[in-house]
């Protein structure tokens, strides 16, 4: 029937009365009640508006018992079983009860009021026949949405790409849909009625599903095994809910998403992450390992180089950038504290214009090839902070790279240090492509780079203005950028508090001074000769008596005869590594308690952990620092000539 489409119960009265007047009488009263009413003159007319829906029909007891009426009672007989519209009989005060009570078995919900009629009594009525009708569609409401729960349910069942499968109390499966059955690879037959046991490799995973669902608890993302028909095993994850009815456990619905290929390439990223890190172990060996006789060479070199002003000069360049490289071998090595922020400063007071001229020495290169012209204004007196020399030159080079990538060839580039009461600023700015006002806020933020308008390639920023942000919050400062916009150039400037401690001494000229290696016996062993040689070279010019093998076996023969106070020994030896030699020193009475000290190119934490273990007393990496190694030998004991110390340096 026309009607049922309709969400919402139509709040209108249909009106069929003796005469018209009698009509617009009851409308008028139904009016001024605010309920909605419409009068119809004939009972065709009533059947005709019945099919745009009414809340209630008001008729006459003449109008229910006329031969006409069959229409609208077969209407009222073809209504869906959630319909049973309200009917309201209008019936003469003592009126023949056989009359009335044929309307009443024909009409089905008949409701008679006798006339005369008190105008409550009748809006009461009807407002009571609407009421009951709104209850009805709200059951009809009900019912279609179970019908459509149902039906979406075995729709979803049927054609759901997860694997789905219902469990009855005691574990026997009773149904399951295409989707695990393709997963699995068995029929139908061999699933329905059998126990879920059956099927995972891990019994004790569904022991604990089937637990938690009786004590209604749901299970989400639960890892699991399925066994195949072929004897394969599919990872899967779980999601399991219990329907209850009056209390009673009737099944379980489990909900079973194949992730093998999720789990193996989760494996698979396992092992490529570990081949990762130990390529990074081995790129930082071998680069650590040329790294240690160009810095012992540097050494030697301001040991011995005399007075010469532009050798010093140069010793103090290719000291800086070793540094330099050191510090990005170490970056190899901290990638995820990087990114997480967590990176360990090396602080000391240092004067600010050290900082810029570092800067300026790394950025040259980049500025030269682009035409640019450096205006740099260094103050006239010192100003010192307490930080991280190479993290800061750092953030200050990357800052003259990125003015010097986004200015045009020919451009003017300018660095200065002014004091600001507690604070110091280096600005860097430029003339170039400028940044939009829209880019500024988000300049700092993660993986965020500004547009420029400019045809060239620009590259990166090396650690980028995130990283930069960090490295100067870090040392208690801030970092912030200003541009007039596109085309107008721009301007970075790092605050960093000042510190009243004295700035460093003068560290130019020669290293030369008294030496506390006088008398020490130090065996040298590195395969590699350079590394080995200059090494002892330069602890020879320190005092000590350094003898350099190259080889774990030659090592062993010459502690045969030389009366070593101790062994500087790499690791990453051919033939007998430096860990064998180690193990095989301490096994020797004679030799026992002889300081063993490990300069390697392998620093990581297992590293370190191998080298205790097969009886090093030191841990060191290369290129190591010279003052260390020095303080280090000189607190060797000869008496005892074994530091005995747990940790590792």
């Amino acid at each position: 029937m026309k009607g049922d489409h309709r969400q919402e119960p139509p709040d209108r009265v249909l009106i069929l009365a003796p005469t018209r007047k009698d009509g617009e009488l009851a409308q008028s009263v139904l009016d001024r009640a605010g309920v909605p009413s419409l009068c119809c003159a004939t009972l065709s007319e009533l059947r005709s508006e019945l099919e745009e829906g009414a809340g209630a029909v008001l008729l006459s007891e003449e109008a229910a018992s006329h031969p006409d009426a069959r229409c609208f009672s077969q209407w009222l007989a073809s209504q869906p079983p959630w319909s049973d519209l309200p009917v309201l009989v209008l019936a003469r005060q003592g009126a023949d009860s056989a009359t009335v009570g044929q309307a009443i078995d024909v009409l089905r919900n008949v409701t008679v009021i006798e006339r005369p009629v008190r105008v409550a009594a009748l809006v009461s009525t009807v407002r009571s026949a609407l009421r009951a009708r709104q209850r009805q569609y709200e059951t009809r409401a009900q019912l279609a949405h179970i019908e459509r729960s149902e039906q979406e349910l075995r729709d979803f069942f049927d054609n759901a790409t997860v694997g789905l499968h219902w469990l009855g109390p005691d574990g026997i499966i009773q149904r399951v849909n295409e989707a695990e059955l393709a997963m699995l690879g068995y029929a139908r037959s061999e699933v329905i009625g059998h126990h879920i046991d059956e099927f995972y490799a891990d019994p004790e995973v569904i022991h604990d599903i089937l637990q938690r669902l009786k004590n209604r608890e749901t299970v989400n993302n639960r890892e699991a095994r399925l066994r195949c028909k072929d004897g394969s095993i599919k990872h899967v994850l779980v999601d399991s809910s219990v329907l209850w009815e009056n209390g009673r456990f009737v099944h379980t619905r489990c909900f079973t998403r194949d992730v093998t290929d999720r789990k193996r390439a989760e494996e698979a990223l396992k092992k490529a992450d570990q081949r990762k890190d130990e390529f990074l172990a081995t790129l930082a060996h071998e680069l650590r390992n040329p790294l240690a006789p160009i810095q012992n060479s540097l050494h030697i070199l301001r040991l011995t180089g005399g007075d010469s002003a532009s050798s010093e000069q140069v010793a103090e360049m290719m000291e800086r950038q070793v540094k330099h490289m050191v510090r990005l071998v170490d970056d190899l090595m901290e990638v995820s504290r990087i990114t997480r922020g967590k990176i360990e400063l090396q602080k000391e007071v240092i004067d600010v214009a050290s900082i810029v001229r570092s800067a300026v020495e790394t950025s040259m290169p980049l500025i030269n090839a682009a035409h640019h012209h450096l205006d740099v204004e260094l103050p006239p007196v010192a100003i010192t902070v307490e930080g991280d020399l190479v993290r800061l030159t750092q953030v200050v080079a990357n800052l003259l790279n990125n003015a010097a990538k986004y200015t045009d060839d020919g451009g003017n580039i300018s660095l200065a240090i002014r004091k600001e009461t507690d604070q110091v600023a280096i600005s860097v700015r430029d003339n170039g492509t400028g940044i939009a006002s829209d880019d500024l806020p988000q300049l700092f933020e993660m993986f965020t780079q500004a547009e420029h308008n400019s045809s060239r390639t620009k590259g990166g920023l090396g650690i980028g203005l995130t990283l930069a942000k960090s490295l100067v919050e870090m040392h208690r400062g801030s970092i912030d950028a200003f541009s007039a916009g596109l085309g107008k150039g721009s301007e970075f400037t790092v605050r960093l508090p000042l510190t009243d401690v004295s700035g460093p001494s003068d560290a130019s000229g020669s290293e030369a001074r008294h030496s506390s290696l006088d008398r020490r016996r130090l065996l040298i062993v590195d395969d590699n000769r350079d590394a080995a040689e200059s090494l002892a070279t330069l602890l020879r010019l320190l005092g000590a008596d350094a003898h350099a093998v190259y080889s774990g076996a030659e090592a062993l023969e010459e502690l045969k005869k030389y009366d070593a106070d101790a062994v500087v020994l790499d690791i990453g030896m051919p033939d007998m590594n430096g860990l064998e030699v180690a193990r095989r020193i301490r096994g020797s009475a004679e030799h026992r308690r002889l300081v063993l000290i490990a300069l390697t190119g392998w620093g990581q934490e297992e590293d370190r952990r191998r080298s205790q273990s097969a009886g090093f007393d030191y841990h060191l990496i290369k290129p190591t620092d010279l003052r260390a190694l020095e303080e280090l030998l000189a607190s060797l004991d000869r008496e005892s000539k074994r530091h005995l110390s747990a940790h590792c340096h």
